[in-house]
């Protein structure tokens, strides 16, 4: 299926880009990852939420980068958007179907986007 002149991505494709950036987040030692499944949701802006955290200014840059170098080397994609590298508290990597939140702890806590989309399918993931 095409939408505007691109192939959508299968739910199979989408399934795959959110287990490689998993993958990408804990290969940083990312910690609380979290994917919330949007789809059945009105007003959505995304398929998906994935959220982590990490540390240390540091170790959420790191994540982030980690994550755009194995999509570009591993599936062939760019983010539509990346936000936050500058304060590196909160950084959103935009997929299109996918928005990837890299929080430092607090920043996290204070936003609290897990709550404000509670209705959605949650799925966590152990640290590694």
């Amino acid at each position: 299926m095409k939408v505007n002149g691109l192939i959508a991505p299968t739910t199979q494709d989408i399934e795959l880009l959110n287990h490689l950036i998993i993958d990408a987040i804990q290969d940083i030692k990312g910690k609380n990852i979290v994917k919330l499944d949007l789809r059945s949701l009105e007003d959505a802006p995304t398929d998906f939420f994935i959220i982590c955290e990490g540390d240390s200014v540091t170790q959420i840059r790191a994540i982030s980068e980690n994550i755009g170098r194995r999509l570009k080397e591993e599936a062939g994609l760019s983010p539509n958007h990346t936000e936050g590298m500058e304060g590196a508290k909160w950084i959103l990597v935009d997929y299109f179907d996918t928005v990837v939140h890299v929080f430092y702890p607090e920043t996290r806590y204070f936003y609290e986007i897990e709550e404000l989309w509670g209705d959605a399918i949650r799925t966590d993931y152990e640290n590694l």
